[in-house]
Protein backbone atom coordinates (compact mmCIF):
# COMPACT_ATOMS: atom_id res chain seq x y z
CA UNK A 1 0.00 0.00 0.00
CA UNK A 2 1.33 3.44 -0.86
CA UNK A 3 2.50 5.37 2.19
CA UNK A 4 1.62 8.67 0.51
CA UNK A 5 -2.16 8.06 0.73
CA UNK A 6 -3.63 10.08 3.61
CA UNK A 7 -5.05 7.79 6.29
CA UNK A 8 -8.46 9.45 6.05
CA UNK A 9 -8.65 8.32 2.41
CA UNK A 10 -7.82 4.67 3.11
CA UNK A 11 -10.87 2.42 2.93
CA UNK A 12 -10.74 -0.47 5.38
CA UNK A 13 -12.63 -3.71 4.88
CA UNK A 14 -13.79 -6.26 7.44
CA UNK A 15 -12.62 -9.86 7.23
CA UNK A 16 -16.07 -10.82 5.92
CA UNK A 17 -15.88 -8.16 3.20
CA UNK A 18 -12.40 -9.31 2.18
CA UNK A 19 -13.61 -12.91 2.03
CA UNK A 20 -16.48 -11.84 -0.21
CA UNK A 21 -14.22 -9.87 -2.57
CA UNK A 22 -11.71 -12.73 -2.78
CA UNK A 23 -14.39 -15.44 -2.92
CA UNK A 24 -12.78 -17.38 -0.06
CA UNK A 25 -13.78 -18.24 3.50
CA UNK A 26 -13.21 -15.91 6.44
CA UNK A 27 -10.79 -18.51 7.84
CA UNK A 28 -8.64 -18.17 4.71
CA UNK A 29 -8.52 -14.40 5.23
CA UNK A 30 -7.52 -14.88 8.89
CA UNK A 31 -4.74 -17.24 7.78
CA UNK A 32 -3.45 -14.67 5.28
CA UNK A 33 -3.52 -11.95 7.95
CA UNK A 34 -1.81 -14.08 10.60
CA UNK A 35 0.87 -15.26 8.17
CA UNK A 36 1.63 -11.66 7.22
CA UNK A 37 0.70 -12.17 3.56
CA UNK A 38 -2.17 -9.70 3.89
CA UNK A 39 -1.57 -6.57 5.98
CA UNK A 40 -4.22 -5.67 8.52
CA UNK A 41 -4.88 -3.38 11.45
CA UNK A 42 -6.24 -4.78 14.68
CA UNK A 43 -9.22 -2.81 16.01
CA UNK A 44 -10.23 -4.20 19.36
CA UNK A 45 -10.74 -7.92 18.79
CA UNK A 46 -11.23 -7.68 15.03
CA UNK A 47 -9.11 -6.92 11.98
CA UNK A 48 -9.51 -4.32 9.27
CA UNK A 49 -7.73 -4.75 5.96
CA UNK A 50 -6.89 -1.80 3.69
CA UNK A 51 -8.85 -2.25 0.45
CA UNK A 52 -5.75 -1.53 -1.65
CA UNK A 53 -3.90 -4.34 0.16
CA UNK A 54 -6.54 -6.79 -1.06
CA UNK A 55 -6.18 -5.56 -4.64
CA UNK A 56 -2.37 -5.70 -4.36
CA UNK A 57 -2.48 -9.24 -2.98
CA UNK A 58 -4.75 -10.45 -5.79
CA UNK A 59 -2.62 -8.71 -8.44
CA UNK A 60 0.59 -10.22 -7.07
CA UNK A 61 -1.00 -13.68 -6.72
CA UNK A 62 -2.22 -13.69 -10.32
CA UNK A 63 -1.02 -16.80 -12.14
CA UNK A 64 -0.80 -16.82 -15.89
CA UNK A 65 -2.44 -19.77 -17.64
CA UNK A 66 0.11 -22.27 -18.89
CA UNK A 67 -0.10 -25.09 -21.40
CA UNK A 68 2.43 -27.87 -20.84
CA UNK A 69 4.79 -25.60 -18.89
CA UNK A 70 4.61 -22.64 -21.29
CA UNK A 71 2.54 -19.47 -21.19
CA UNK A 72 -0.61 -19.66 -23.28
Amino acid sequence: MAASVPLKEVKFLTVAEVASVMRVSKMTVYRLVHSGELPAVRVGRSFRVPEQAVHDYLRDAYVERTVHGRSA
